[in-house]
């Protein structure tokens, strides 16, 4: 990664980001000690925010975040939710007893498995960055059951939602919800329209699968169909745990009355695949690619020909000479997060085909050890049959664990950048409206010193009422661009915080699983060893 020079934030500027915090800089840099930290890049009062001692801070595997669960426990609670209620300074009525909410309704089939992997458990107040923001709260989410309402095409899904909160803007500290697929994409198409144009990351919902829900709906007991059901539910539980991670959108009222509203939620009729809205929704999209590629040229040129008279030089080309290159990397980990998610695919299929191969091998070797007449041999050949039995169930595990624990995180974080790269068009389209009032400013200002030269005095009233307006849209609009960039700035640092700490919990657990699968496989070949030497 090229050195780069991090650029001074704007004038007067009290939340400034600190270089320590930037986590796209050199992986060998060593972060600070915690004497030197500012206090907006650590939430709490702990001497030391990487929760370990000092001289453990650079190892990026050592403690620090929650693990993500292979197996979702309902009755499970952290000690760390534990801790941060008990110093809770909201009074006693905000922790009143529980109490769920079951809504009744008719179900024809519920399937009740559980999620092969819980959510991360990423909370907002470990990624705090300002001193001055509200008051972090616990929100537990986790998604329970999913049920399978009607029959035919007109079946759909719906999932059952249970929230465990700290946050007194809840009627109830615990809420128990049904919710359909479409309306977590009205959730994230309510939250994008607020906040993106703010400058904020809202993390995508997933995406829809006609094939896959079409399977679900024709069948009752396919087992293609109830992995599809479990990997959507892992989605939608990661979805709003991301969502609830972000201090801003776990305030917002939509996602509140998402997870407390009793009965159904407004029909998001702009959701569907297949409908005028969603091939309107596609062409708006190309329409936004093309977009982006155009406004990124035209900043570029505009900023390296003008230069407003009251923003410093220097500091202009530090900031856009950040942006640019913080845009660079992005790009750049977008695509290899892109080929590494591809290779995981790859490789969780072919450990599924190992599998598959590994139970016809057992099946054809107890098949021979049948019709052996050598007893050593045959007694062999049985037992090896059994070891490969054996061997095919870790094998199944491993290819598990290689798609829920590795490739959808990848698969996330894939969507993730793509939520980034949104609010970088978003500054760039700010800029542009900026210098597009810049430039009718200046029209405007022309306009009146021609009719002064034309000695039209009854029009020149107009005329500063004009040059007026529009100077207030160019102060309005320096002062939007220079907002969505100082939060653009926050944002990408809490990100990739987020992005580190989860990729550290994923790849531990991935690895801790890896060695007792691989310990189990000696383990299985150690027993079988005797018998293949008994052979006479």
């Amino acid at each position: 990664m090229a050195d780069r020079v991090e650029p001074p934030p704007f004038e007067n500027e009290e939340d400034e980001v600190k270089e320590e915090d930037d986590l796209f800089s050199d992986a060998k840099e060593k972060p600070s000690s915690p004497d030197t930290m500012s206090p907006e890049s650590v939430n709490g009062t702990d001497d030391n925010p990487f929760g370990g001692d000092d001289k453990d801070e650079d190892d990026l595997f050592k403690g620090g975040s929650s693990e993500i669960k292979l197996e979702s426990d309902d009755d499970e609670a952290t000690d760390v939710n534990n801790s941060e209620s008990a110093q809770s300074e909201e009074p006693a009525a905000a922790a009143a007893s529980p109490k769920e909410i079951t809504p009744e309704i008719s179900v024809s089939e519920v399937i009740t498995a559980k999620t092969k992997i819980a959510a991360p458990s990423l909370k907002s107040d470990d990624l705090s960055e300002d001193n001055d923001e509200k008051e972090q709260y616990d929100l537990d989410i986790k998604i329970t059951e999913n049920l399978k309402i009607g029959d035919g095409m007109s079946a759909y899904m719906v999932f059952k939602i249970v929230s465990k909160t700290t946050n007194p803007a809840f009627r109830t500290p615990e809420n128990a919800v049904l919710r359909r697929f479409s309306d977590f994409l009205g959730l994230y198409s309510k939250l994008a329209e607020k906040h993106v144009p703010l400058g904020i990351i809202v993390p995508p919902a997933p995406e829809k699968s006609v094939i896959g829900m079409t399977k679900v709906k024709m069948s009752k007991e396919d087992t293609g169909s109830i992995d599809f059901i479990e990997r959507r539910k892992a989605a939608l539980e990661r979805y709003l745990i991301r969502t609830a991670a972000h201090p801003v959108l776990a305030a917002d009222r939509d996602f509140i009355e998402f997870l407390e509203k009793d009965g159904d939620l407004p029909k998001a009729t702009n959701t569907s695949a297949l409908s005028g809205a969603g091939v309107m929704r596609l062409f708006h999209k190309v329409g936004e690619s093309f977009e982006k590629i155009t406004l990124k040229v035209d900043e570029s040129d505009e900023i390296n020909t003008t230069m407003d008279n009251t923003v410093s030089s220097a500091m202009w080309n530090q900031d856009f000479e950040w942006f640019e290159e913080k845009h660079q990397q992005i790009e750049a980990l977008d695509h290899q997060l892109k080929k590494l998610h591809s290779s995981l695919e790859t490789l969780a299929a072919h450990r599924r085909e190992l599998s598959g191969s590994t139970a016809v091998f057992a099946k054809s070797a107890a098949m021979l050890g049948n019709v052996e007449e050598h007893t050593a041999l045959s007694r062999a050949l049985s037992q090896l049959a059994e070891t490969e039995e054996k061997i095919e169930i870790v094998h199944k595990d491993q290819a598990e664990v290689d798609f829920y624990t590795m490739s959808e995180l990848m698969k996330d974080y894939v969507a993730l950048m793509g939520a980034v790269k949104d609010v970088f068009h978003e500054r760039i389209k700010t800029y542009k409206q900026w210098k597009d009032a810049e430039t009718t400013l200046g029209k405007k200002r022309e306009n009146k010193a021609k009719l002064e030269m034309q000695g039209k005095a009854d029009k020149l009233s107009q005329a500063r009422t004009e040059i007026t307006e529009w100077e207030h849209k160019v102060e309005k609009g320096q002062e939007d661009f220079e907002k969505i960039s100082k939060t653009i700035r926050k944002e990408v640092v809490r990100f990739e915080k987020l992005r580190v700490s989860d990729f550290k919990t994923n790849v531990i657990k991935y690895l801790e699983v890896l060695m007792e699968n691989q310990e189990k496989l000696i383990k299985y070949w150690e027993t079988f060893l005797p018998e293949a030497k008994a052979i006479a």
